[in-house]
């Protein structure tokens, strides 16, 4: 039975999308991942595709969506938030993990990468941990 996974945060432009990127590298076919923002900004940021593209993936063909465009595939296994607190409403999950990731929005390269690291550790051991 494939997990699913839903990935929070704000702007759904830069964590969230490349959440849901590792965890669809890293989970494979087990995993069904999602993203989706509070306030959606509606673009992906183009950092976020350059750092990704570094390692192989194109998030060029990822959307930013709302959580309504998501909450059809709900229930989820586990809602993982970004540290946007009260930002983030509700959404059917067993399971709700905060993560306290800085928005990299406005970071220069090195420090965005290593944003990008941070999340992809954080996805690898989510996905360990409910397999």
């Amino acid at each position: 039975m494939k997990k699913k996974l839903l990935f929070v945060c704000i702007e759904n432009s830069n964590r969230s999308q490349m959440s849901q990127a590792f965890a669809k590298i890293l989970g494979g076919k087990d995993v069904e991942a999602y993203s989706a923002g509070s306030k959606p900004s509606g673009i992906v940021n183009p950092k976020a595709i350059a750092a990704m593209k570094e390692l192989g993936y194109d998030l060029s063909e990822h959307d930013s969506k709302s959580l309504d465009e998501v909450k059809a595939f709900a229930p989820f296994d586990a809602v993982v938030t970004m540290g946007c607190g009260d930002a983030c409403p509700w959404m059917p999950a067993k399971k709700f993990i905060d993560w306290q990731i800085p928005d990299p929005k406005n970071m220069e390269p090195a420090a965005f990468n290593e944003v990008r690291d941070l999340i992809k550790s954080k996805v690898a051991d989510l996905i360990a941990g409910i397999q």
